[in-house]
């Protein structure tokens, strides 16, 4: 039972509340963070009956081949002892039942730790992978093993701050509370901000949104920090762009539909668009390679989805429509394949890996 569900607990909607009235204004980030932490502990989000799918549930050769694309970088590296399969955000644990089974296929067998702050999905992880250790955050993982690395749609979630230009100023937007309807919504603070923000900055018109990723910038460095010290390789994931970049992308999803991300906080999945030219910054300023970023579907198609989908139909006929309708999901422009983006980052005595191939 979470917090929220004791008798007579303050309800998240309430909490916030109770914060702005006693100290002001929060900002963005801050609403998001709390909004989320809220979300994703008191639920499984995922599948039909949840608010969102993503592609491990769709299909088994999304994990298979993610995990096959590391299997070949550290065998490729000298088959270097004792690696880990760090997943973080790992969701069910679907991805990663389906990488490690095509990774002791290819005879790489590794300790499984999740970085997994959830209560509600820890439990469905251990269900489908019950030897797993989990983490609060990448600073636990053990630091003497190499490290192979998922990281799908975990970026997205994490809070981020949103400036928007006022007349000659950049401000930080924030969030309030109109008592009047009960309701909160983000408007511009008070707060002039003076530096810190990438050149287009200058020309953006009036009412343009930046968005920095702080939190996401700092959990990046985390990990390609400890990459950089123990080797290995990360494979990142997610929907976003190559920034710096204009606009606002904060988006909520319930019942697999977009909704206001400032109606009913704490009960929709709250995410924005992944900047993958930070993340490749973080990661060089690290010591670490970086490949790509590519499309997903560029990613998949060069790791062999239309033959692992071609190898599957003739096994069983009967779900030869089905397979096909996964792998265009996965790949097809008009689906996942071009919104989702693909990075690696990889220690710099370590094989580059599949998929990134012009």
């Amino acid at each position: 039972m979470s917090a929220d569900a004791l008798p007579g607990a303050m309800g998240l909607p309430e909490r916030l509340a109770r914060q702005i009235d006693a100290g002001g204004p929060i900002s963005v980030a801050h609403y998001m963070g709390e909004a989320n932490q809220h979300y994703y502990g008191t639920r499984d989000p995922l599948g039909l009956e949840g608010d969102f799918t993503t592609a491990p549930e769709i299909s088994q050769m999304f994990g298979e081949l993610i995990g096959l694309c590391l299997a070949d970088v550290w065998l490729r590296s000298g088959r270097r002892a004792d690696p880990l399969y760090v997943e973080l955000g790992p969701g069910r644990g679907t991805l990663a039942g389906d990488a490690l089974r095509a990774m002791e296929g290819a005879d790489v067998t590794s300790r499984i730790h999740f970085v997994e702050t959830s209560p509600t999905l820890r439990e469905r992880q251990r269900a489908q992978i019950p030897h797993v250790v989990h983490h609060d955050s990448v600073e636990s993982l053990p630091d003497q093993s190499p490290l192979l690395v998922v990281a799908n749609e975990f970026f997205d979630a994490l809070p981020v701050r949103q400036m928007i230009r006022v007349g000659d100023e950049w401000r930080e937007r924030v969030v309030i509370r109109r008592e009047e309807e009960g309701r909160f919504m983000a408007v511009p603070g008070y707060r002039r901000i003076e530096s810190g923000l990438p050149p287009i900055a200058a020309q953006a018109p009036e009412g343009a949104i930046i968005e920095v990723a702080q939190a996401g910038a700092t959990a990046g460095y985390a990990l390609a920090s400890r990459i950089a010290r123990q080797g290995g390789v990360a494979i990142i994931i997610d929907y976003g762009y190559e920034g710096p970049a204009l606009g606002d992308t904060l988006q909520a999803v319930k019942n697999h539909q977009f909704t206001d991300p400032f109606t009913d906080p704490g009960e929709s999945d709250l995410t924005t668009h992944v900047d993958f030219t930070m993340l490749a910054n973080v990661a060089r300023q690290a010591g670490l390679r970086v490949h790509g970023a590519v499309t997903q579907g560029h990613f998949l198609r060069h790791l062999g989805i239309d033959v692992r989908a071609s190898v599957l139909a003739k096994g069983s006929p009967q779900r030869a429509a089905e397979l096909e309708a996964q792998r265009h999901r996965l790949t097809d422009e008009a689906e996942m394949g071009t919104l989702f983006k693909v990075m690696a980052w990889v220690h710099p005595d370590w094989a580059d890996p599949a998929g990134f191939e012009k």
